[in-house]
């Protein structure tokens, strides 16, 4: 990772981090109705009006900056794949894209002492149907 992906990154968690802290610090629909019936907690920080204006414009900007931040990573990772290494690529950019990159299967085993190779380990465990079965049909 380099100084930019790591400098998006970080703006990007800490972003994420004020958006929650900023959500959580607004007021609800149906909170001045407790406030109505005495409750006094409509009494704020920034005032009784001022809180609302001030907590949902600084959402608003923070979620801005969290959507920028988002493409920024989105097209630095897209932009840069080919450049890193196997080892921090995904799964399935390792995966051979041709039939010529799928290595061969490796070769029968040879019996010790002589030079034939051993049977396949599935001709020991196949067995003759049985007269009048229908084992050996494959429906179409």
């Amino acid at each position: 990772m380099n100084f930019v992906e790591g400098l998006l990154l970080a703006a990007h968690v800490l972003v994420a981090v004020g958006i929650c802290g900023f959500v959580l610090l607004q007021h609800g629909k149906g909170a001045d109705m407790g406030a109505a019936f005495g409750s006094g907690s409509s009494g704020s920080l920034f005032g009784s009006a001022g809180s609302a204006n001030f907590l949902s414009r600084t959402t608003a900007v923070l979620v801005g900056v969290f959507f920028l931040t988002s493409l920024g990573l989105t097209w630095y990772a897209s932009s840069h794949v080919f450049a890193r290494p196997a080892a921090q690529q995904g799964v399935m950019e390792r995966v051979p894209s041709k039939a010529a990159d799928i290595p061969a299967a490796p070769a029968s085993p040879v019996v010790p002492g002589t030079s034939t190779p051993a049977p396949p380990a599935d001709a020991a465990k196949t067995a003759p149907a049985p007269e009048g079965s229908k084992a050996g049909e494959v429906p179409k």
